[in-house]
């Protein structure tokens, strides 16, 4: 029997702007100013502890990422974010797909996060017009105009649109191209074809986000420090939409891979902090470090002075600083522990909400 494939044409779209939100940015979002409420003593000496190997770091002059999962952008903590790049703690953003998605819909209408079951039982998660179609086409273009993920979207927020080239445009380009650079031209090539199986013209193309200013991909494409977004295929609610490519996918998201291990690999000195992220994270982190690595050794040299911290909810009964636990110990199987655990330098693990932790730290940072 022949495989046969889903016809995403034909699946039902509806306007975002009927969708039933969870989350409403202007009523929950975070001030950094805030008072983190559920910290107990031996989570604030972490944090304290992590606050002084970061200014370590950047008196030195070494990089600061952080990484987190959705549900720090859910939860509101984007202009927290946003201040710890502005006062120069941070110097590299990640997250995943859903976080990029959560970000745009809150900079695009102020709302976000839908009912899954719900959603699921009448057939409409995920199958919302303006995300599907928006966040695809930012990036459609970024990929042929050779930005990353975070930046492609990132630009499309605070821009409040994009620039479109015509279809007689990346025709001369593809002629151009064709023999010398068949990587422009294969990028030229998925572009024409989207552009023209949607009849979209040349030109500005203006799309307003009201609420911009809580975003975190729009607020480092202003202040110009790396956001990178590393999507898993299949995994977010823009697949569902026929403007989605898997070319440009691919394209955005291996830029912004390489860049990541392009921060990892000057890690030495630094500090890495993973923010609810369970799978993410710990992935892209271990690969990266592994070719960073492979690039110091081959120098005479070792990545190995690099702080981790890892915070999450899940509890852990494990001292992370004596190596990872044996097989037949419940701790072994919390993954992102685990994967980091084995990464070398020294690392922490911190079992605390999101939002107590980041206020916290952005505070203890904030000591004179």
């Amino acid at each position: 029997m022949p495989y046969s494939q889903l016809d995403r044409g034909k699946i039902k779209m509806k306007p975002l702007a009927g969708r039933r939100n969870k989350v409403f940015i202007e009523r929950d979002f975070i001030r950094p100013g805030d008072i983190p409420v559920n910290l107990c003593a031996s989570s604030r000496e972490i944090i304290a502890e992590a606050a002084g190997r970061i200014r370590k770091a950047r008196h030195e002059g070494r990089p600061v990422i952080l990484a987190f999962g959705a549900h720090t952008i859910k939860n509101g903590l984007a202009p927290v974010l946003v201040s710890l790049v502005e006062t120069g703690w941070v110097t590299h953003l990640a997250t995943n797909g859903a976080g990029i998605i959560h970000d745009w819909e809150f900079a695009f209408q102020g709302a976000s996060s839908e009912d899954v079951r719900f959603g699921v039982e009448h057939g409409e998660f995920g199958n919302w017009e303006e995300t599907g179609f928006f966040i695809n086409l930012a990036l459609n273009v970024g990929a042929y105009l050779g930005k990353g993920y975070g930046e492609a979207v990132g630009s499309f927020i605070e821009e409040e649109g994009l620039e479109l080239p015509g279809a007689e445009i990346l025709e001369k380009e593809i002629e151009k191209e064709y023999s010398r650079n068949p990587e422009k031209c294969a990028g030229a090539c998925d572009l024409l074809a989207i552009i023209r199986r949607f009849g979209l013209k040349g030109g500005k193309l203006a799309v307003p986000h009201p609420y911009k200013k809580y975003s975190v991909q729009a607020g480092a494409f202003r202040l110009k420090v790396p956001f990178t977004g590393h999507p898993m295929f299949g995994h977010d609610i823009i697949y569902n939409h026929p403007m989605n490519n898997g070319a440009s996918i691919g394209r955005c998201a291996e830029r912004d891979f390489l860049t990541f291990a392009g921060a990892v690999s000057k890690l030495e000195g630094g500090a890495y902090l993973s923010i609810g992220s369970a799978v993410m994270s710990p992935m892209i982190f271990e690969k990266s470090m592994s070719m960073a690595q492979n690039l110091a050794l081959q120098g005479g040299r070792r990545i190995e002075n690099h702080y981790l911290l890892i915070v999450d909810l899940a509890e852990s009964h494990w001292d992370w600083t004596k190596g990872e636990p044996p097989v037949d110990n419940p701790d072994y199987y919390l993954r992102y522990n685990k994967s980091f655990s084995r990464m070398g330098g020294e690392m922490r693990y911190l079992s605390a909400d999101n939002r107590d932790f980041l206020l916290a730290l952005y505070a203890e940072l904030s000591r004179l």
